[in-house]
């Protein structure tokens, strides 16, 4: 979790102050507000701030030393001798050190992206992997050019196999992120709309996500979602391709999918026994192929894939199942959304068995470009009985309430539109009983699980 002072050192143009009493190893810091004792301070700069101005916080909060930046001005009121280490640039010099650190640690990488299902099959995988191999993951959303450095050098040195999330919304992202991690195995989760507002379609997005093989090493293995179209022309004798999902093609096909109140059970064509999985939707079965395609790519036994499926614990805000007022089911599934996995998400709220009463709170969709008012409507084709009621939050999702009225004008489902949260309040909770399952879908920025956590069981106090 700490890195050499002889890899700080590969970084520097020159050192000032005495290093003499860097014994051991260091942490890395990037927010001076984060006490942590014994650490490397490594000032970043934004559009907005610059970390330099920072660095008598981050050594009153334990930093050791630190990485200057050469064209910064150096500090006057340092402690004597406080070592600062030159370097060109912070950033690069962080993400040099976390090459440098991997290299050194040699683990064995598994390179995650996808418009969907990133952060799950991530989970997933270090479920199933934790039983085999000591296995570090990237922490919370750290999966962009500072977030992978940073993950890096927060592994223990004996990590045998490390799981990175990488997230993009520009062409060139994956290429420079998949070239500092050089991944044995890299998995595309699927292709969406995510980001569609830079990247300009979804056959851009999924250019932009094969990316993630130019950095693969030499005899690295591709896994890809089977099923989407705009993935199957690819072939290369450069690596292996694993296709997972629901089509006969599939090198992993999944077969007889059952779902329950408390998960779901799959098949994979070849395997004798069934999986189970503590999570619902086809799209986490799915997501489960990919994980076992990646676990046995690199030599992870059959029933340790089952032990670390059936045992899975998913990110907060992810099909979150959450005990309700007056006995009603809540699932949060709010942590972000693009339309496909909007619809999955109805897919499997309608599937659900056991609860007369399916709701469904949609909120806006954001950086889905200039068709977005197009894409909002396009979820209506899933605004279908059994489901029984939708209720949109905010300007952009009232164009999918809009979708379904203009889809049928007698529709049986019930359809309300509120502009905040706050308006939907008494209306929500008026729909919950034991019959009542809810499902809240939106954007991050939409923060829906601020609503559910007023319907839970135990609701909080003001």
């Amino acid at each position: 979790m700490s890195i050499g002072i002889d890899i700080i050192r590969g970084q520097a143009i020159q050192s000032i102050g005495s290093a003499n009493h860097l014994i051991g190893r260091l942490a890395i810091m990037t927010d001076s507000r984060k006490p942590h004792r014994n650490s490397l301070f490594v000032p970043l700069i934004g559009d907005h701030f610059n970390g330099h101005q920072f660095i008598n916080k981050a050594i009153e909060n334990g930093a050791s030393a630190a990485l200057w930046m050469e064209r910064e001005p150096l500090p006057q009121d340092l402690p004597a001798n406080f070592p600062l280490f030159l370097v060109r640039d912070t950033l690069k010099a962080l993400q040099n050190m976390a090459k440098s650190y991997l290299n050194q640690v040699q683990p064995k990488v598994i390179a995650v992206t996808g418009s969907n299902g990133k952060t799950t099959t991530k989970d997933m995988l270090y479920s199933i992997l934790q039983g085999a191999f000591r296995t570090f993951k990237t922490q919370g959303n750290l999966n962009n050019h500072i977030g992978i450095p940073l993950t890096i050098l927060a592994m223990p040195e004996d990590t045998e196999v490390l799981v990175l999330e990488m997230g993009m919304n520009h062409f060139g992202e994956l290429t420079f992120l998949s070239q500092i991690a050089k991944p044995n195995v890299a998995l595309i989760t699927n292709i969406g709309e995510s980001h569609i507002e830079y990247l300009g379609s979804r056959a851009g997005i999924a250019k932009a996500k094969l990316e993630i093989v130019n950095g693969l090493k030499k005899h690295g293995t591709l896994i890809i979602d089977g099923d989407e179209p705009l993935l199957a022309p690819v072939q290369t004798n450069a690596f292996q391709i694993v296709r997972c999902g629901y089509g006969d093609h599939n090198n992993w096909h999944i077969e007889d999918v059952e779902e329950s109140l408390t998960g779901t059970r799959f098949s994979l064509r070849g395997q004798k026994h069934p999986f189970d999985l503590p999570v619902l939707g086809k799209h986490n079965v799915k997501n489960a192929a990919l994980s076992f395609a990646a676990a046995r790519v690199i030599g992870t036994e059959v029933d340790t894939i089952r032990h670390g499926l059936a045992h899975l614990q998913l990110t907060h805000l992810r099909f979150e199942r959450i005990n309700g007022l007056n006995g009603s089911l809540l699932i949060n599934d709010c942590y972000n959304a693009n339309p496909t996995s909007m619809k999955a998400s109805l897919e499997t709220l309608k599937n659900l068995s056991g609860y007369d009463r399916r709701v469904a709170v949609l909120g806006d969709m954001y950086e889905l470009g200039k068709n977005e008012k197009v894409m909002h409507k396009g979820v209506a084709a899933e605004l279908t009985p059994p489901l029984t009621h939708v209720v949109t939050i905010g300007n952009k999702g009232a164009w999918i309430a809009d979708g379904l009225r203009e889809q049928s004008s007698d529709s049986a489902v019930e359809v309300r539109v509120y502009k905040t949260k706050k308006e939907a309040l008494p209306y929500l909770q008026s729909l919950l009983d034991a019959r009542t399952v809810m499902l809240f879908k939106a954007s991050r920025r939409m923060a829906l699980e601020q609503l559910s956590s007023h319907l839970q069981a135990e609701a909080p106090a003001d």
